[in-house]
């Protein structure tokens, strides 16, 4: 399971919506030897087309130093798909916000990282928030929880504190 902050899908959503119709992109960081992201590095979208995305590799590089210097990873690449005559309305019964062939390609690349989609289907419309991974080859999407703290995010609803 994928457990993510709210206030960091909160920070993802405001960026997709601020950058409608072009896809927003960005990353979600956190420290190399742990398991949950830390924070959200909205990045610039360097294509040429709004239905697509690219970062831009001055600032991809800029990142990467820092994130070294700063003893970070990146864990999720994060983009958001909009709706625009370009892309296939779901026809084909995937989800708005399913990798592109082109996503699952560049996926390949970074076969361990997740990748988290906002589908839009306007700037003010209800966000759909999916991640993915590859699994031998394979699309597999990621069970995610939003919680307010990764503090007791292991915990179920159920679960009351120990009393002394």
């Amino acid at each position: 399971m994928l457990v993510l902050r709210s206030d960091l899908v909160d920070a993802i959503v405001a960026h997709a919506r601020r950058d409608f119709p072009v896809e927003s992109c960005g990353q979600l960081v956190g420290p190399e030897t742990g398991e949950h992201p830390e924070r959200y590095v909205p990045m610039t979208n360097a294509d040429e087309v709004a239905s697509d995305f690219a970062f831009a590799p001055a600032e991809d590089i800029r990142l990467e130093r820092e994130l070294d210097a700063a003893g970070e990873r990146r864990m999720l690449v994060v983009h958001s798909h909009t709706r625009l005559p370009r892309r296939p309305v779901a026809h084909t019964g995937l989800p708005e916000a399913y990798p592109s062939p082109k996503d699952v390609a560049q996926m390949e690349w970074t076969p361990d990282q997740h990748w988290l989609i906002v589908g839009l289907a306007t700037a003010d419309a209800e966000p759909e928030v999916r991640s993915y991974h590859l699994a031998d080859g394979e699309v597999v999407e990621d069970e995610l929880a939003v919680v307010e703290s990764y503090m007791f995010s292991h915990t179920g609803s159920d679960d009351v504190p120990d009393r002394a």
